[in-house]
């Protein structure tokens, strides 16, 4: 069974890799919204995958990294494209979680990126 939650910050970043005069490049935010996926059977005790409040203990630290920052100035995150945030989060929850199966990033209401590890 999977289960998702849903988390959102804001941040601000630019993209310095995208072809010259492209609109990314200048500094710009997000209220992006993360969702992390766990995959995983029922505990037939509990009645649950994982408590949701488990998820959100282990996000909170890197939301908190994230939240009104400028995420180029972010280690590991120079080129904070929505692809490499999710992987970036992902690096991060993998060790906590080894339920993790997606790492969905929206940087807007109709944009995103979905991660499913290696």
């Amino acid at each position: 069974m999977e289960i998702f939650r849903e988390f959102t910050f804001e941040a601000a970043h630019r993209l310095p890799r995208v072809p010259e005069g492209h609109k990314c490049a200048r500094l710009h935010g997000h209220s992006y919204r993360v969702t992390v996926h766990l995959d995983a059977e029922v505990d037939p005790q509990a009645g649950w995958v994982m408590d949701f409040g488990e998820v959100k203990q282990v996000f909170e630290p890197i939301r908190a990294q994230l939240d009104h920052y400028y995420l180029n100035e972010v280690p590991g995150l120079e080129n904070p494209t929505s692809e490499n945030l999710a992987q970036w989060i992902w690096r991060r929850l993998e060790p906590a979680l080894p339920e993790l199966s997606a790492v969905t990033i929206r940087e807007t209401c109709t944009s995103g990126v979905t991660f499913r590890g290696r």
